[in-house]
């Protein structure tokens, strides 16, 4: 037998088999997928706290789109209510801080289902939540993919070809920074504007003494978008309240100053850099 290199044969994205590009998603001015490399980084709870932050001054949905692990409802407080429907259309949940959410966590019995689904049923899901979900009038609609570049991210990504952007939430170590760079391609390889690059987890500020240790290093992310000539959007440490309050349903720019500060400039970039 020869010796060569494997070669694995991956059709391009645009296959006969990919879905067309939505009628019915309308009426919302700007889309923002927020995506990962790879899980652990905090994408949920960054996805909510940015949604949090601009909500303060526009009208904002957000979009569960991690059909495994649906957490954004527990994130925002709501985990426990249901939706409803009013003219064939599914009515987003509202929050008190000014967010509607639609999210798998609504659909499930109780908290401890599993969603054993295939790739089909997948894009079913997301399918609904875009098209059967009333989102018209929104300044901004947010949405949360679960890690990697799978089937959930690849649906909007051909449904929604007019999606603004991309935005890529990383942990400094070089682990994370590696598997970013594949979200950062998946974006180019479909055309998609990878708006920038936050570093999360980057520092631990001790409340007692302030001394500040860098448990997965620092600044990997903003030497990540140098490197590839993308806007480096800001860096989010670890604060324990972040942690404390979301428990509650309680997002960290409502409850923490320093928090909503750093969430306010990053949000402000965003809208700046989408919005010209």
């Amino acid at each position: 037998m020869a010796k060569g290199k494997i070669k694995i044969n991956t059709p391009p994205p645009s296959t006969p088999t990919a879905p067309q590009p939505s009628t019915k998603y309308s009426g919302v001015k700007h889309t923002i997928m927020i995506m990962s490399g790879k899980g652990g980084v905090g994408k949920s709870t960054f996805s909510v706290n940015l949604a949090v932050s601009m909500g303060k001054t526009k009208n904002v949905g957000i979009i569960d789109a991690d059909i495994n692990g649906p957490d954004d409802p527990m994130l925002l407080g709501v985990s426990k209510d249901k939706l409803h429907v009013e003219n064939n259309k599914i009515i987003p949940m509202k929050t008190k801080y000014g967010v509607d959410v639609i999210s798998m966590a609504f659909f499930l019995p109780d908290d401890s289902t599993a969603v054993i689904w295939r790739g089909a049923l997948r894009h079913k899901a997301i399918q609904q939540f875009l098209e059967d979900a009333t989102w018209e009038g929104k300044d901004y609609v947010i949405i949360d993919f679960p890690p990697g570049t799978g089937d959930e991210a690849l649906s909007v990504a051909q449904m929604i070809p007019e999606v603004d952007g991309v935005v890529i939430v990383v942990t400094p170590q070089d682990l994370a920074l590696l598997d970013a760079k594949k979200a950062i391609n998946f974006a180019e390889q479909l055309h998609l504007k990878v708006i920038g690059i936050v570093e999360n987890m980057s520092g631990f500020s001790c409340p007692h003494c302030g001394t500040v240790t860098n448990i997965f290093k620092t600044g990997g992310a903003e030497a990540l978008a140098k490197e590839l000539n993308i806007e480096f959007l800001g860096k989010i440490p670890i604060y324990p309240e972040i942690v404390q309050h979301a428990d509650t349903g309680v997002p960290a720019v409502e409850s923490s100053e320093e928090v909503r500060k750093i969430y306010n400039e990053i949000s402000s970039r965003i809208a700046s850099l989408v919005e010209k």
